[in-house]
C-alpha cells in the first residue's frame, strides 16, 4: 500500500533525479571533449597525413585541438565546434582550456558531415591573437595560416614562418582545412564546469589550475611534443 511517507520520499528521489541530470549532462559534455582531444592525437601519431607534424608540435607555443567540426555546430547554417586549447609552459603543457571555432563554411569535403582538427600555434604573435576572445583569423588580423600538406615544411623554417598550421581528417579522409575568417572565441562557462569553480581560460593557461581528469590528455600530448 502506498503510504503518504513513501509517496513524498518518492517524489523528493524524482525531483532529485531531475535536478541532477541536466548537472551530469553538462559535466560529461567536457569529459568528452576532453576524451575526443585525447583521441585526436592518438589518431595524428598514427595516421601517415599527419607528415612532419610531430615536429612542427614541438616547436608550437600553443595546440587547439577540436575532436569534432561539425556542419551547422556553432552558427546557424554554419560549421563549427567545441575544442581544447593548451598552452605550452616552463615544465610541460598546460591544463586544457575550453573554446569554440566557427565559421560559414570550412569547405569539408563533399558528402562528410564533421571533421577533426588540429591547430598548431608556431609564433607568440598567433597566440597573443587567439587568446583574444571572438577572434576573427586570417591575414586581415596580421595572422598567416598555412595546411599541412600544403608546403608548410618549406614555410616553416622559411625567414618568415606561419602564426599557425592547421591539420585536419574527415572520417580517415585528410583534407586542407581553409579556417580564413573563421572566429575563435573562448568558453568560461565550461572552463568553469569542469573544474568546478569560476575561472577563465587565462587561469587555466597560466596558473595553476589543473585537474586529474584532464592528466591523460596532458599526457598523450608530451608524449607527442
Amino acid at each position: 500500500m502506498l503510504t503518504r511517507a513513501r509517496f513524498l520520499g518518492g517524489a523528493a528521489l524524482l525531483a532529485t533525479t531531475m535536478v541532477a541530470a541536466p548537472m551530469a549532462r553538462a559535466q560529461s559534455s567536457e569529459q568528452v571533449i576532453i576524451d575526443g582531444a585525447r583521441k585526436v592525437l592518438n589518431d595524428l601519431r598514427h595516421d601517415k597525413a599527419f607528415g612532419n607534424a610531430t615536429q612542427l608540435l614541438r616547436q608550437a607555443k600553443a595546440a587547439f585541438i577540436v575532436p569534432k567540426l561539425i556542419k551547422g555546430g556553432f552558427f546557424v547554417g554554419g560549421e563549427g565546434g567545441n575544442g581544447v586549447l593548451m598552452v605550452r609552459r616552463h615544465g610541460g603543457w598546460s591544463a586544457p582550456a575550453f573554446y569554440a571555432i566557427g565559421a560559414a563554411s570550412f569547405g569539408l569535403q563533399a558528402g562528410l558531415e564533421q571533421s577533426e582538427m588540429v591547430m598548431l600555434i608556431m609564433t607568440q604573435k598567433g597566440l597573443d591573437g587567439i587568446l583574444h576572445d571572438n577572434f576573427k583569423i586570417g591575414a586581415q588580423a596580421g595572422i598567416s595560416v598555412v595546411t599541412l600538406g600544403s608546403g608548410v615544411e618549406g614555410a616553416i623554417g622559411g625567414a618568415s614562418p606561419p602564426d599557425v598550421v592547421v591539420w585536419s581528417s574527415s572520417t580517415g579522409l585528410y583534407g586542407g582545412l581553409t579556417v580564413d575568417g573563421s572566429i575563435i572565441k573562448s568558453e568560461p562557462n565550461m572552463d568553469s564546469e569542469f573544474y568546478g569553480r569560476r575561472v577563465t581560460s587565462r587561469d587555466v593557461l597560466f596558473g595553476p589550475i589543473d585537474s586529474p581528469r584532464a592528466a591523460p590528455l596532458r599526457r598523450e600530448l608530451s608524449s607527442l611534443a
